[in-house]
């Protein structure tokens, strides 16, 4: 009697944890899967890249299953808020403008922005205090990424630039390569390990200063999610406190650049 009765509570157990598994949360998470090194796809079609550690910290944090959603930049505060996915985890600026539309978790990443051209191209693009000097972009042409803190940037402070938009750096950088372009703004990080460090970026350098002005870049990439989900919210603060605390995001950060990209006081 005792034995069928271990068997019918081992039964329960099991019968319970089916149930728990069955009914875990599951989140979808839209990324652009192509801004390498933060999220893109590797040679075997994995995902990979800062951005996807973080999500698969918070997931395991918060006891939630992430789908990913491959979404192109400019098309994904719309899909957001269309619903086709739940999360953005996709190296998104925290800025006031994205803020009217969206919310989002503290921050896990720095954002700034720095420009690259050519060594040959000899101009002074700013002066000793960081500010750009608008006439010295006078016949130079600009590539930037589509519906990014960088092209706000360059609409409100240099709006007489020549500005050429692309939906994905890798055509900003090919462009830049090929002389389509005189100059880019983008991530200085990822400008550094994806064009000025390999062969292909030998002739070019960073010209001037990296720009880190909240107002545009905001306060740091976040999550992002529709508003009104305070809860939600809450869960995903607190997995980042943890993984900043527990050293995991400076280690998700180190796989790649030899420095951490957060501040500790967003643990606290």
């Amino acid at each position: 009697m005792r034995f069928k009765s271990i068997q019918l509570m081992a039964i329960g157990v099991v019968a319970m944890c089916s149930a728990f598994n069955a009914s875990a949360e599951t989140l979808r998470v839209g990324m652009e899967c192509t801004y390498a090194p933060f999220n893109y796809r590797t040679a075997e079609g994995e995902l990979a890249g800062y951005d996807v550690d973080v999500a698969k910290g918070v997931a395991a944090i918060i006891g939630a299953d992430f789908e990913y959603v491959c979404q192109e930049w400019d098309g994904m505060i719309p899909a957001l808020l269309a619903n086709k996915f739940d999360l953005i985890i996709a190296s998104m600026s925290i800025t006031e403008k994205r803020m009217e539309k969206i919310d989002f978790s503290g921050p896990y990443r720095f954002s700034t922005g720095q420009i690259v051209g050519s060594k040959k191209t000899r101009v002074t693009l700013f002066d000793g205090s960081g500010n750009p000097i608008p006439g010295n972009f006078d016949g130079l042409k600009v590539g930037l990424e589509r519906a990014t803190t960088y092209s706000s940037w360059f609409e409100e402070k240099l709006p007489g630039a020549d500005v050429l938009l692309y939906d994905s750096s890798e055509s900003l950088y090919l462009d830049l390569q090929n002389g389509r372009v005189d100059l880019i703004m983008t991530n200085p990080m990822k400008a550094h390990l994806k064009f000025l460090a390999k062969a292909d970026g030998a002739g070019f350098e960073f010209k001037g200063p990296v720009v880190d002005e909240e107002k545009y870049f905001g306060i740091g990439v976040g999550i992002g999610m529709r508003q009104g989900q305070d809860e939600l919210k809450n869960r995903l603060n607190g997995a980042l406190k943890k993984l900043i605390n527990s050293g995991d995001l400076e280690s998700y950060a180190r796989k790649i650049f030899p420095f951490k990209l957060h501040k500790d006081e967003w643990g606290q």
